[in-house]
């Protein structure tokens, strides 16, 4: 039996490590380091748990259509891989904006971008939800 996929999404040189910890959870853990690239990785095989991090979109041309970083990426999970789960960090001051995202893709956990590997943890093995850590 393989193991679940699990895409990290490093946007930022800020994105935590939590390797050892997907790999001790049983995951085929990939660490991707663009938006692009997790989309053409999720087309050939797609994953069963997304990590990635909030960036805020209010200051870019895509302002007027997306939240963030995110929202194309989600949007292909719905076609590619409806069932996969996501993580999604955010800084305390951009929770309530990226608690949005849960409208593109509901299998949402919204935890804070510097969490604990406990936290990390707790919200792998748990529902979606926007409470987490």
């Amino acid at each position: 039996m393989s193991k679940p996929i699990l895409y990290a999404i490093a946007d930022t040189p800020t994105h935590p490590d939590f390797s050892a910890l997907y790999q001790r959870l049983g995951y085929d853990a990939r660490r991707i380091i663009s938006q692009r690239k997790a989309i053409g990785e999720l087309k050939k095989q797609p994953p069963a748990v997304v990590v990635g991090e909030f960036v805020n979109a209010f200051h870019t041309y895509y302002q007027a259509t997306n939240i963030s970083n995110l929202d194309v990426l989600l949007q292909s999970l719905a076609k590619y891989a409806p069932d996969a789960r996501v993580i999604v960090m955010a800084d305390p001051r951009d929770r309530e904006l990226a608690a949005r995202l849960a409208s593109i893709h509901p299998a949402l956990t919204l935890v804070n971008r510097s969490c604990s590997e406990a936290v990390m943890e707790e919200a792998l093995a748990g529902p979606g939800r926007t409470d987490a850590g």
